[in-house]
């Protein structure tokens, strides 16, 4: 089953269901009116929406074209956010960067933070930009919607809580990234809104794809119209999304609607070095930061620029046959 919600002029949107091949979609009104509303009853309401789903593949129910920039994020707004590092990769070539070591504890305890919830961009919307000198950065994710989940978890509880996936384009500001760490209270200012994908997607529509709480299959990350990242989701992860759901309830419970994401896909060479460009013949990268890691690694200084105004960036992820799973991220960064 796939799920949307289209912009309406309320808070939380109107949650439709849509079509396999992203192309129709039937109002869900019937149902329940929102996302959020689903998900706090999911037990009961989620057949109900799977029968609307088959009946919009068959036909047999009133349906309207889908279009993808109509869409919100399927949260507008959550009641949790939080954020992983299922990709160790990622966080050894940051360490690498600047001549530090990764603690043991951080391949068997996931690192996490807490980012805001009460407000996400759409997948079509503009990245406002307050001042280039705060190093904008896009950072494509897997993320997870849950039910609600009880606290101390395990990891195989956790993972029949996992009720929908979808993409994420977390933005960072990697300037201010460095001050607010020396504080030592975590990320605020350098964690703008985040957007996730148009359309999320239970794990039954994934088939092989989503395999041990771990989804397969390449991040299509395309910057100022070139390819910029080919990282494949299911390669290199060192935590699966279960696991990280569980170590977000390990003192807590989460509410449904909790959205945890998987931190950047990144994947090693084939040789276990750092990754190399797409134009290299490697799979690139989900974030501007880890080429500039690499070009410090190899030059002693970064070459590559951070995002500015005018830079355009897109995220997606097909099947097998090249349709695309969870319609596609969008966005321009714009002069705030």
């Amino acid at each position: 089953m796939k799920l949307a919600t289209l912009r309406d002029g309320s808070r939380d949107g109107r949650l439709v269901v849509v079509s396999k091949d992203l192309t129709r979609a039937t109002d869900a009104a019937r149902i329940v009116p929102t996302l959020q509303a689903a998900l706090d009853d999911w037990e009961h309401v989620a057949p109900r929406l799977m029968r609307q789903a088959e009946g919009v593949e068959l036909g047999s129910v009133p349906t309207f074209r889908f279009h993808e920039h109509d869409c919100e994020s399927p949260l507008p707004r959550a009641y949790q956010w939080a954020d992983g590092s299922a990709y160790i990769n990622h966080v050894e070539l940051v360490r690498k960067a600047r001549g530090a070591e990764v603690p043991e504890s951080f391949y068997d305890d996931p690192l996490m933070y807490q980012g805001g919830s009460d407000a996400f961009l759409g997948p079509r919307d503009d990245i406002p930009l307050g001042d280039v000198s705060w190093g904008c950065d896009m950072e494509g994710e897997i993320a997870v919607i849950t039910d609600d989940v009880p606290m101390g978890v395990s990891e195989a509880e956790a993972a029949s809580h996992i009720k929908l996936i979808m993409l994420c384009n977390d933005v960072s500001l990697r300037g201010l990234i460095p001050p607010e760490l020396a504080k030592g209270f975590g990320f605020f200012q350098s964690k703008p809104a985040s957007a996730f994908s148009p359309v999320a997607v239970t794990p039954d529509e994934l088939g092989e794809a989503w395999k041990n709480s771990i989804l397969h299959g390449a991040l299509h990350v395309d910057y100022n119209g070139q390819p910029f990242g080919r990282p494949d989701a299911g390669v290199d992860a060192t935590f699966s999304l279960a696991r990280l759901v569980s170590h977000a309830a390990k003192t807590r419970r989460l509410s449904a609607g909790t959205i945890v994401g998987s931190g950047t896909v990144s994947n090693k060479d084939k040789d276990g070095g750092a990754g190399k460009p797409v134009s290299a013949g490697g799979k690139g990268y989900a974030c501007i930061a880890e080429i500039r890691m690499i070009e410090t690694i190899a030059d002693g200084k970064p070459s590559t620029p951070f995002m500015k105004p005018g830079d355009l960036l897109r995220m997606e992820m097909m099947d097998t046959k090249g349709h695309s799973i969870f319609g596609a991220i969008e966005q321009k960064v714009v002069d705030a």
